[in-house]
């Protein structure tokens, strides 16, 4: 998706208001004329009260019911705009396209299609199903997970071993993520019942709990009682005695939750996925201690301006021209274009591609293998950056993250969301791995 997918979508939130507005003066204009005539069916109905009662609540209902559907069709209408300004950089180009064209279509259309285009908006990018069933799966999954942690804090009164050694990755979730994965998976409104298997595959493909027993041949000195075969004296003595010692470990991996969607889904499924994450199913009153709510709702993520000079420069221009674009849009691990968002990798990937290389989807190590190595002294703007450690990859000390140096210190990269950072900073510091110089494009 291009600049010009971004204007049109922002083209259509800005009409979007426009019809909103002109959609308010109709309301106001109907709200009279149904007062003029709720007016006139009351002297009617005490003229014919017997034979008209019932056909006056029944109007009465349908008003109501249309008013409340106009209604709800505006304050989403209203809702998709908003968020569409806020996120203008942020946002997955083609969910605020198919929102508000949805709203659009709602307030140009009358009777039953706008409670049904009001339902629809919302349904793009608020989770449809009720509140007591998201709380629930919620509750369900936190249950499973307290269960394994009540299991390892009795590991050792349930078995009997001689020794227990632990490496244990935390236990937990965001409760977001669980439930735009849920949502994506049915891709409609669900109920906990619906979900229990659901829950069961996700907890299954996020821990994994293993036991490793090992033995050791050693020694230690016991006493004997030793009787004498002529005297018939029993005297005791010290000897040493081999025996059997057993060691457990156990190990418990979280997969992170985060990456589980790209195992379950196909890329439209990823791609509803994302924009959930990006909106939080536009509720943030749910669970308002997750960290997304300042990440992804409140747009609290740093921001950096690149200095014009660094600009001069075609190549890095054309970087940038592509990189920024998507600001503010979600982590998703696996991701690698803009309908499902984008991981670390994947996102440059991407920038590059669309910047005049042609290396098709690479990981960070793929990456890495394409750049020659340049020293901190001698980065400039466009070079990559590289990291290790940033989470328990399967070579440890092989790259795990990749950003593209802007210089003065600064990176962009798709952290969570996509965003600017410093790489002086004590956490990207620590994990500092090298600097690349991509091949001539």
């Amino acid at each position: 998706m291009g600049v010009e997918s971004a204007h049109r979508g922002e083209e259509a939130a800005e009409n979007s208001l426009r019809i909103t507005a002109n959609h308010r003066q109709k309301k106001h204009n109907e709200k009279q004329h149904r007062s003029e005539t709720k007016k006139h069916g009351k002297s009617a109905a005490a003229e014919h009260q017997k034979r008209k009662v019932k056909k006056d609540a029944s109007a009465k209902k349908s008003g109501k019911a249309a008013a409340k559907a106009a209604e709800k069709t505006e304050k989403a209408a209203e809702k998709a705009a908003e968020f569409a300004a806020r996120h203008k950089t942020g946002t997955i180009v083609a969910v605020v396209i198919l929102v508000v064209g949805l709203v659009v279509y709602s307030l140009l259309s009358g009777g039953s299609a706008v409670a049904q285009g009001g339902s629809s908006v919302v349904g793009a990018t608020t989770y449809p199903s009720a509140d007591e069933d998201l709380l629930a799966a919620e509750a369900q999954y936190a249950g499973m997970e307290a269960a394994l942690q009540q299991q390892l804090d009795n590991y050792e009164s349930t078995h009997s071993y001689d020794e227990y050694r632990y490496e244990l990755d935390d236990i937990g979730h965001d409760p977001y993520v669980l439930l735009s994965l849920l949502t994506a998976l049915h891709n409609n409104a669900w109920t906990i019942s619906d979900v229990q298997s659901d829950l069961s595959v996700c907890y299954e493909m996020q821990y994994s709990l293993t036991e490793t027993v090992t033995t050791e041949t050693r020694t230690r000195t016991e006493e004997r009682e030793v009787t004498d075969p002529e005297t018939g004296e029993v005297t005791t003595e010290e000897v040493e005695v081999e025996y059997t010692y057993y060691i457990c470990t156990v190990t418990l991996k979280n997969y992170d939750l985060s990456h589980i969607p790209i195992q379950l889904m196909s890329e439209e499924q990823l791609a509803v996925y994302a924009m959930y994450m990006t909106t939080l199913g536009n509720r943030p009153d749910l669970f308002p201690t997750s960290i997304y709510i300042s990440l992804y709702y409140n747009d609290d993520f740093l921001r950096y301006t690149i200095p014009p000079e660094a600009l001069e420069d075609e190549v890095f221009a054309a970087m940038m021209a592509e990189a920024t674009k998507y600001l503010g849009y979600p982590y998703v691990w696996g991701g690698s274009t803009p309908a499902t968002s984008f991981d670390c990798s994947g996102y440059v990937s991407w920038v590059i591609n669309h910047s005049g290389w042609n290396y098709g989807r690479l990981g960070a190590i793929g990456l890495c293998n394409i750049c020659t190595p340049v020293s901190a002294a001698n980065a400039k703007p466009g070079d990559l950056v590289f990291f290790k450690y940033t989470y328990a990859a399967e070579i440890p000390d092989g790259v795990t993250h990749v950003g593209i140096y802007v210089g003065n210190n600064m990176m962009i990269h798709c952290g969570d969301p996509i965003q600017y950072a410093d790489l002086t900073s004590a956490y990207w510091s620590s994990h500092f791995y090298c600097y690349g110089r991509l091949p001539t494009p």
